[in-house]
């Protein structure tokens, strides 16, 4: 028979709250910040006032920890699922503020009515009527007394009836009196079952990351200084998104301001580039995989709470001394220089737009690369080399596709060291081989997704060969992405429709290409050899119809920059799979000779 792996209680929310206010239950902010609007935490008020169930709190408590000195210190429970809920307590019953979804400090104030017993977020036609009570914190936190509660309430509504309004008023003060139900988990379950007890139990099918385990613990463990830590995290990521935060932190958060963190991420405030904007997510595994050499974020919940994986124990010092690394790792991540020669190697690589970069992971892995080789005192132009190579790589192969945990585990090991250049010589062999290059890759191509990695690949292929846009005499595929300008079909979408093209089949990404729209325009539904024959006219001194090409030989080098079959010009709806066939290796073929360049 196996043992129960929790434990589960009914305990009064005073009781709950009172463990909050002591730090006996850590509420670590997983769904940060406060979420909830006020109409829901007024409605939360409501069902406990009716005696409606809640729902659950999950606790999971943190393992006993052997101190310095050799005593143990027994860990305190964290909560994992309820913290919202806990959060509204907390504001409605007992008036504390909350930052709300754009890091401000606010008050929720909720009426009640003992007439109606009625419960309404506070407004100003509320605060206006004498029929209710503006906010319900005095009364159930206790300053307030019950008694000259009643009394200044019937002065102000002498026609009410008494017994009604001390019973609603009574039922009121007696909210915090209400059980709630706590399921403690037990310390040593690994976050694998943590996380799968918490998807069975909660209701609204939330999923916990791994990345909101650990910043559980960071927000937990006040001695390391966590939870100064865990605010860094998060403004970070807001700031990369939203600049004009800055302004907020300064006028609401003047304890943190006065930190180094804050000074270490000031720069974000006039940074408007969005090529790389992490989230928290993001940011804990970059810091976690670059300064640890792991790459399961599990290990750094573990280490965090002072895992001793040899000896499977617990220690404070490991603990300490996994928070220092973990800051180091942080205050890398957040380094000004460091960040914008990423993005700028990024760049350099023809990824100009984030609407090039499907794959966060990958991104994350080269960040963690750059970082990883620079802390080894690799020479600048290796380093550039080794990040452009292995992020493309990492696109064109899908290496960080779904769950990227265990490849960063195992290539983080494979590169520490000194040993960059060996494993990508190794990857280079055995996943871009000839074989790949000439018939995997084309093969990639047969799809219609314009979002796809290889297509997005073969664009900044373009951008970093300096290609000009299709029939485009001096626009580049560069200026059109960074002006958004729209993809084209080669095969006029209409004239294929008018021939019985499929959507699948019209809408390839063979015969996508970036063209100046006014082009596209003046190029209609017509097959290519209706087109080109205008093209031909053109380059022999004839109306310029299709763009400003007057040359033959430079619409050929345009034809060969955007990997279309020379004899296009001979073209129609018949030749059409031909075509698709060739240009896919042509597209591929670019690439390859990009790759190589990088």
């Amino acid at each position: 028979m196996k043992t129960q792996k929790y434990a589960v209680n009914q305990h009064l929310i005073e009781t709950i709250l009172s463990w909050v206010r002591a730090g006996e239950i850590a509420i670590p902010e997983i769904q940060r910040p406060f979420v909830w609007s006020p109409k829901k935490v007024r409605n939360l008020m409501d069902s406990l006032y009716q005696g409606y169930p809640v729902g659950y709190l999950i606790a999971w408590r943190n393992p006993n920890v052997k101190l310095k000195d050799g005593s143990t210190s027994e860990g305190k429970k964290i909560l994992i699922d309820g913290q919202q809920r806990v959060t509204a307590f907390m504001a409605a019953m007992l008036g504390r503020p909350v930052i709300n979804k754009d890091y401000r400090q606010v008050k929720i104030r909720i009426a009640f009515n003992p007439l109606t017993e009625a419960f309404e977020v506070l407004n100003s036609a509320i605060h206006n009527d004498r029929s209710w009570i503006p906010d319900i914190a005095p009364l159930v936190s206790g300053e307030q007394r019950s008694i000259p509660a009643v009394r200044a309430y019937l002065e102000h509504n002498p026609n009410a009836d008494e017994v009604r309004v001390e019973n609603s008023i009574c039922n009121l003060t007696d909210m915090t009196k209400k059980q709630l139900g706590l399921i403690e988990l037990d310390s040593d379950l690994d976050i694998e079952t943590v996380t799968k007890i918490f998807v069975r139990i909660n209701a609204e099918g939330v999923v916990l990351s791994q990345a909101d385990f650990a910043m559980s613990k960071i927000a937990s463990n006040e001695k390391y200084g966590g939870p100064r830590l865990r605010k860094c995290i998060d403004y970070f990521c807001h700031l990369a998104v939203a600049p004009e935060f800055y302004n907020q932190i300064v006028d609401v958060d003047h304890e943190f301001t006065s930190t180094p963190f804050f000074q270490k991420m000031a720069w974000l405030r006039n940074e408007n580039d969005d090529l790389y904007d992490p989230e928290y997510t993001d940011l804990l595994r970059v810091a976690f995989t670059s300064e640890f050499n792991r790459g399961r974020l599990a290990d750094l919940v573990s280490l965090l709470s002072g895992r001793n994986f040899e000896a499977k124990t617990y220690e404070e010092a490991i603990a300490e001394e996994s928070f220092k690394k973990l800051e180091t790792g942080i205050l890398n991540c957040m380094n000004e220089t460091g960040f914008k020669r990423f993005l700028m190697i990024i760049k350099s690589a023809g990824f100009i737009s984030p609407g090039l970069i499907r794959s966060k992971n990958a991104l994350n892995f080269a960040y963690i690369v750059y970082l990883k080789l620079r802390s080894e005192d690799y020479p600048a132009d290796e380093i550039e080399k080794y990040v452009r190579r292995w992020f493309v790589l990492t696109l064109l192969t899908g290496r960080y596709s779904g769950s990227p945990e265990t490849r960063f585990d195992y290539d983080i090991r494979q590169i520490s060291g000194g040993k960059m250049k060996e494993f990508l010589a190794n990857m280079e062999q055995g996943e871009l081989s000839d074989a790949y290059w000439n018939t995997t890759l084309p093969r990639k191509f047969t799809t219609s997704v314009a979002s796809s990695p290889y297509f997005n690949v073969y664009l900044a292929a373009q951008v970093t060969l300096r290609n000009r846009g299709f029939l485009s005499k001096h626009i580049t595929v560069a200026d059109l992405i960074a002006h958004r300008g729209d993809i084209h079909h080669i095969f006029p979408k209409d004239y294929l429709k008018k021939h019985g093209k499929t959507k699948s089949e019209y809408n390839q990404i063979a015969n996508y290409a970036y063209m100046q729209s006014e082009i596209n325009i003046g190029i209609g539904n017509v097959s290519p050899r209706a087109y080109f024959s205008n093209l031909h006219d053109q380059c022999a001194g004839g109306e310029a119809k299709h763009g400003g090409i007057t040359d033959l030989n430079d619409l050929r080098t345009n034809l060969g920059e955007n990997g279309i079959p020379e004899d296009i010009s001979c073209m129609e709806v018949g030749n059409y799979r031909d075509f698709l066939e060739r240009r896919r290796v042509l597209m591929a073929q670019k690439i390859k000779d990009y790759y190589h360049s990088l």
